[in-house]
């Protein structure tokens, strides 16, 4: 009876350390006071396995830290989108782009086609951009100095942005 008294007195004293630990893991006042008590609750659940002797701060803040990563990947997991129709309608549909349908949207056709109206000097550096090189690849691989890649990207992103500005 003695250990849980001990237990529990130990556990009240570090409320104050847990909330600020909670708040630097959450940046939420309201998250961290729900921290706060899951990380409470669960201690109190697990004092039996607490074993005397051993950091008893560092038991509390490793639950708590678990406790708010399980929370986050858990978050994560909910927020994943499975499309399951058959062409990934969902998927296809830019999901910030404030349009109800793709059919309201510019389609990748257009802008591809857009693109391809570029001089080469910008098409070629630009559509490399997009398939994911690197400035500096690029300009390796076009012999040009890197700031010139750099620009022609920039200026051919304003001409797309321009071209569809309507569209916004």
């Amino acid at each position: 009876m003695a250990a849980t008294t001990t237990f529990q007195t130990n556990l009240m004293k570090l409320q104050a350390n847990m909330l600020n630990f909670a708040y630097m893991l959450t940046n939420n006042r309201d998250d961290a006071y729900d921290l706060l008590q899951d990380t409470t609750l669960k201690a109190l659940d697990n004092q039996e396995k607490y074993a005397e002797g051993t950091n008893f701060k560092g038991w509390v803040f490793t639950i708590m830290r678990n406790l708010f990563i399980n929370s986050y990947r858990k978050g994560v997991r909910e927020a994943t989108v499975v499309d399951t129709t058959d062409n990934l309608y969902h998927l296809n549909l830019s999901q910030d782009s404030g349009y109800e349908s793709p059919e309201e949207s510019y389609g990748a056709s257009e802008i591809g086609q857009a693109i391809n109206e570029f001089a080469d000097e910008y098409r070629i550096p630009f559509s490399m951009h997009v398939a994911g090189y690197k400035y500096e690849e690029i300009a390796e691989k076009m012999n040009l100095p890197l700031g010139t890649i750099k620009s022609r990207i920039f200026t051919a992103r304003k001409k797309l942005q321009q071209r569809f500005a309507d569209y916004r």
